[in-house]
């Protein structure tokens, strides 16, 4: 039997099998096919040959010395799983229950700057995508847009923070009459970091409003090593109170790593915590969020759920996760190669491709649903 038949046969079988998420699968040869790659390494590759230069360097970089971004992706490559045999796995369930919602897979996609260095319009681009893919996607901009073109899309509105608490309760409010189901609070943003790719390409930093760069026009406002720039720098846990006595919404806490602060977000009110080093994109040299992440969970100890990003490239990483005890992940960069390589149907795609190796993954490990994982599961090297 040659090659081409036997993969008909696999894909005729993988179109019924419970474990296969439901897209409908087909051969291509066509590398323009948002089929063709088959891991989200391959998402980048083909993104980075599209993409202007100042954008690819945008996503793709760190901060300063980009240590902690090796580390959140290396810390994966130090963890190994101990699977189960003779367990049923005839079926596969990767729903998870999360502030008050039922989530077909414990996938959200992250917040996100710079979408529109990507492609016009790659707010609502994204919407759309987490609308079709059954899932959650924080958005930082661009609000009343997303929900007039993706009316049935969850959605978490992400903040860096207000100067004034009047300015912190009208955004509340604002956010909850327009319908969204959580204020995501990034919390590890008091200042723009020192980006050294940015840095090098001058990056013009009116980008992120404008749109795609265009390689005639030069910087307006190249961005300088050391500069200082602040947020929301003030900014402390009385916040969090801020946001709840304006709105009934759940507040997420984006950028805990210290067991310490995980106790205290939980003391001041927060419905759950992101384990996140901002991607690596702010202090360099600060620890991987895998490797953060257990000692938060304990700190929590089941009060509220415990969500973490950084990293995240195949489904086995977000296993891992779940088993140092994470309730969901969120996904920035890989949503985004996706955006870059085929627009919507990347995004759909990527989502797809993490979902269908999360399922095999739990499937050869011996656990058919989510709360079957435990830490069990996980070996340090």
């Amino acid at each position: 039997m040659n090659r081409r038949r036997a993969l008909q046969n696999f894909l005729a079988f993988a179109a019924t099998s419970p474990l296969w998420p439901q897209q409908e699968p087909r051969l291509t040869n066509d590398p323009d096919d948002p089929a063709w790659p088959v891991n989200v390494h391959e998402f980048e590759a083909i993104a980075k040959r599209k993409l202007h230069p100042l954008a690819y360097d945008f996503i793709a970089g760190g901060a300063e010395g980009e240590q902690t971004l090796r580390a959140n992706v290396e810390a994966y490559q130090r963890v190994f799983l101990v699977p189960r045999v003779m367990v049923d796995v005839s079926t596969v369930d990767t729903s998870i229950e999360l502030l008050g919602f039922k989530l077909e897979k414990p996938i959200i996609i992250a917040p996100t700057g710079g979408k529109n260095l990507v492609i016009p319009n790659a707010e609502i681009t994204v919407a759309r995508a987490a609308e079709a893919s059954h899932t959650v996607v924080t958005t930082g901009s661009g609000a009343d847009k997303v929900m007039d073109e993706a009316a049935n899309v969850i959605w978490w509105s992400n903040t860096a923070g207000h100067e004034k608490k009047s300015d912190a309760a009208s955004y509340a409010k604002r956010m909850e009459d327009r319908g969204a189901k959580a204020i995501v609070v990034t919390v590890d943003n008091p200042y723009q970091s020192t980006r050294d790719r940015n840095n090098r390409n001058r990056f013009d930093y009116g980008y992120m409003q404008t749109g795609v760069p265009n390689e005639k026009v030069p910087p307006r406002t190249p961005a300088l090593a050391g500069m200082w720039q602040p947020h929301a720098a003030n900014m402390t846990w009385d916040y969090v109170g801020w946001l709840r006595s304006a709105a009934n919404l759940p507040v997420i806490l984006k950028g805990i790593l210290a067991p310490e602060d995980a106790r205290l977000a939980v003391e001041h009110g927060a419905s759950a915590i992101v384990v996140s080093n901002h991607g690596g994109r702010q202090l360099d040299g600060a620890i991987a969020t895998l490797d953060a992440l257990p000692g938060v969970v304990e700190a929590v100890a089941g009060k509220i759920p415990v969500l973490m990003d950084g990293g995240i490239r195949r489904g086995a990483d977000i296993l891992k996760a779940l088993a140092f005890g994470a309730k969901a992940v969120l996904v920035g960069r890989a949503p985004l190669w996706g955006l870059g390589a085929f627009g919507q149907a990347g995004v759909e795609r990527v989502l797809w491709m993490l979902t269908m190796e999360l399922k095999v993954a739990m499937a050869l490990a011996g656990k058919p649903r989510i709360d079957a994982i435990d830490r069990s599961l996980v070996r340090r090297a």
